[in-house]
């Protein structure tokens, strides 16, 4: 009798250190939740942070100035509230400015989450990119594309726009942006800190890899190589660029970057004048050895990236 009464205590504790252990699991641990967005920060400067976010898509700058906060693009849906949560932990400055390097969901879908009150400015083909949010070229949609805009009444869209180049502010609060061609899409703009010696790329230059050539948004893999050496070759006194989804690069990186655009472009035009066909240029080209640090080509962006210089080669 005394060992029943043993193992039925022992059950029951058992029981309840389960019941207890299952009570304290973090809500994000339960069946299809998200996990939470947590948002982690590179300081570039004292006023000019870089934030990250696994999960998140593209780098956000966030620049501090005098009067306000100026945010250089705002990640995937979902995530302009968790941006905003934290550079209330960097300044109690409010944010005054959206900058958005291009049309992309992974860097413009958060702006709908920021007040009304904030401008948002990008390149105008950029702003007509947003009106119809076409999927990327290469990219397998989630499902039927949604424009965020539409969805949100127009909140989040552009209030100014520019051509080739405009200024915002001045003195150590100037901003100037650039746009120096087609490339990754038709609207891809420069945003530099002139103060700082800091350039923000975008997705241009997202980092040593194959670019993903939007033909969707009139990105060119014909162009691409020469915007990025007139980009290198126009802007001046900048030391640190901020790239649209790897580490912070340097100008002589953007340099190397173009040249490698310019070869790749050259090896595949090689190849069609050869009479090879996309896939047979997409099984055999390989990386060339001596861009160290590159990453491997994914072969879907590969062939995908031939199938774009092939049809505008025609």
């Amino acid at each position: 009798m005394r060992r029943v009464v043993i193992l039925f205590v022992l059950l029951a504790v058992g029981s309840l250190s389960l019941a207890v252990r299952a009570y304290q699991q973090p809500p994000a641990a339960a069946a299809g939740q998200q996990a939470p967005k947590v948002v982690e920060v590179d300081k570039l400067k004292d006023n000019l942070f870089v934030l990250r976010g696994n999960g998140g898509g593209g780098n956000t700058a966030v620049f501090v100035g005098t009067n306000g906060v100026v945010v250089v693009d705002t990640k995937n849906p979902g995530w302009g509230q968790p941006i905003l949560d934290k550079i209330k932990s960097l300044t109690s400055k409010p944010v005054t400015m959206i900058i958005n390097t291009h049309t992309h969901g992974d860097h413009v879908s958060g702006n709908v989450e920021f007040p009304a009150t904030v401008d948002v400015v990008t390149h105008e083909n950029t702003k007509t990119n947003m009106e119809t949010m076409a999927p990327a070229t290469g990219v397998t949609p989630q499902g039927p594309p949604t424009n965020i805009f539409k969805v949100n009444n127009g909140k989040g869209m552009p209030t100014r726009t520019f051509k080739d180049k405009m200024s915002l502010g001045s003195g150590n609060d100037r901003i100037d942006l650039y746009y120096f061609g087609r490339g990754h899409t038709n609207g891809d703009a420069w945003v530099v800190f002139p103060a700082l010696r800091v350039m923000h790329a975008g997705d241009i230059f997202s980092g040593k890899n194959l670019p993903l050539l939007d033909a969707n948004n009139q990105g060119s893999g014909v162009l691409i190589g020469d915007t990025l050496a007139k980009a290198a070759k126009t802007v001046k006194n900048v030391d640190t660029i901020i790239t649209g989804h790897s580490t912070q690069m340097t100008m002589n990186d953007l340099r190397e970057y173009a040249a490698f655009n310019r070869e790749f472009l050259a090896a595949v035009r090689d190849a069609k004048k050869a009479g090879k066909s996309v896939d047979e240029v997409a099984n055999t080209w390989t990386m060339p050895a001596k861009y160290t640090g590159y990453a491997a080509a994914q072969p879907a962006r590969l062939k995908a990236n031939v199938q774009v210089i092939f049809d505008e080669l025609k």
